[in-house]
């Protein structure tokens, strides 16, 4: 193989056809390490969502404002995965990845500490910079380790990492707040970061089928993004990634905001507790990665998407256990629709993997970033029902992009 970047192949490739097969113990060591980086990714980049009602009230910030400790780590992290998707050409994907997972465990005990709120904001925004080494990179991994039967499969069960993560990371946080204070929480989650790696690194095998890219320019990585861009369904998938996410992330930033208020008036670690529903979404990405192998992409996509407008509209109700019942469905939806479209990237990536699943996830990151911030007025200015209506639109705009892949896929 050429020692550059080849462009991305237009046709619908698929992944490696000698990677690791459902049941061996490779491809067991593989999602388990695999699983335990979405971890890692997650529960320290959620972490700080359900004390935004605590940063507000400690560092006498607004609502908006407060969401600045998450949007700014995942804008970091955009910007960061596609500089990381290019540097996974070249670069051993195991420590590049193990790298990040400790260094944003580190960041993210360093904020636990960090004595203003502008330096808390500066921690987070770096945390989010070093994370970029794992999503990108993860899931180029699968899609030249695992074969082609399985990749559906074990991309669920990554993105059920990022699942477990980010309720462990809320929810963990919420019960810890309220016994010890939001710093120690922070800060027992940090650790737990940093034992994740640790187990990532002994797990995870290194690379058979990833052939290191030396001497690449930066002319050669732009080509082979450009070669995405102009891929016949692959921005579909970009935009979808910016939709979900974007949507999911403005729900929940100010869920909590709302639950403490009447007719609600819930404490933190009930709060926290509803973020359970998490539990649902590590069910429905391991579920989703095996169905879309088997009954196709469009249609579990289009699923996920239906869910999630279910749960918006249920989410305007003020009786707690409807209210409930949409943050599960919500949850539900948002994890089969990202399950299904990782794996899509990765099968419509080519020879350059990397530089899709970057795109990918650069959206992604981005729809957490700016669309989670635009959430915010919508609460600040109009309530709820104003921040209801902008994530079905936001869902509306995605059904009507998978309808497109649907008709594309034929």
């Amino acid at each position: 193989m050429s020692s550059s970047p080849a462009p991305a192949d237009r046709s619908h490739a698929a992944p490696a056809s000698d990677g690791a097969q459902p049941g061996t113990p490779a491809y067991r060591r593989i999602t388990l390490a695999l699983f335990l980086a979405g971890f890692t990714t997650f529960s320290l980049l959620y972490s700080v969502q359900p004390l935004l009602p605590l940063f507000a009230q400690t560092f006498q910030v607004g609502a908006a404002a407060s969401a600045l400790s998450l949007s700014l780590a995942t804008g970091f992290l955009a910007f960061a995965i596609l500089c990381a998707g290019a540097l996974s050409e070249s670069m051993d994907r195991r420590r590049l990845m193990f790298g990040s997972m400790a260094a944003a465990a580190v960041l993210n005990l360093i904020a636990s500490v960090a004595p203003s709120w502008h330096a808390l904001l500066v921690a987070r925004a770096i945390e989010g910079l070093v994370l970029g080494g794992v999503p990108a990179v993860a899931m180029a991994y699968l899609a030249e380790e695992i074969h082609a039967g399985g990749l559906g499969r074990a991309m669920g069960q990554y993105v059920a990492g990022t699942a477990f993560g980010g309720m462990m990371g809320r929810v963990g946080v919420s019960l810890l707040s309220d016994a010890f204070g939001w710093r120690p929480a922070l800060f027992i989650v940090s650790v737990a970061g940093l034992l994740a790696a640790v187990g990532f690194w002994w797990l995870l095998p290194p690379s058979k089928h990833f052939v290191r890219r030396t001497g690449v320019k930066l002319a050669e990585h732009v080509q082979a993004w450009q070669d995405h861009l102009t891929h016949r369904s692959l921005p579909l998938l970009f935009a979808m990634g910016f939709l979900m996410m974007g949507t999911f992330v403005a729900v929940y930033n100010y869920a909590g905001f709302r639950l403490m208020r009447p007719p609600f008036s819930l404490s933190q670690s009930a709060i926290g507790l509803i973020f359970c529903a998490y539990l649902f979404g590590i069910v429905a990405s391991a579920t989703a990665g095996g169905m879309s192998d088997r009954f196709g992409r469009a249609p579990a996509l289009l699923t996920g998407i239906g869910l999630a407008i279910a749960g918006v509209l249920l989410s305007l109700s003020t009786w707690l256990p409807a209210v409930i019942l949409g943050i599960v469905l919500l949850t539900i939806g948002f994890f089969v629709a990202h399950s299904v479209s990782s794996a899509w990237v990765g099968a419509l990536g080519g020879r350059s993997k990397g530089h899709a699943a970057s795109l990918y996830l650069l959206a992604y990151y981005i729809g957490s970033s700016l669309l989670g911030a635009v959430g915010g007025w919508f609460w600040d200015h109009r309530g709820w029902p104003a921040l209801a209506g902008y994530a079905l639109a936001l869902l509306g705009v995605a059904a009507v992009t998978a309808g497109v892949l649907r008709r594309r896929q034929r």
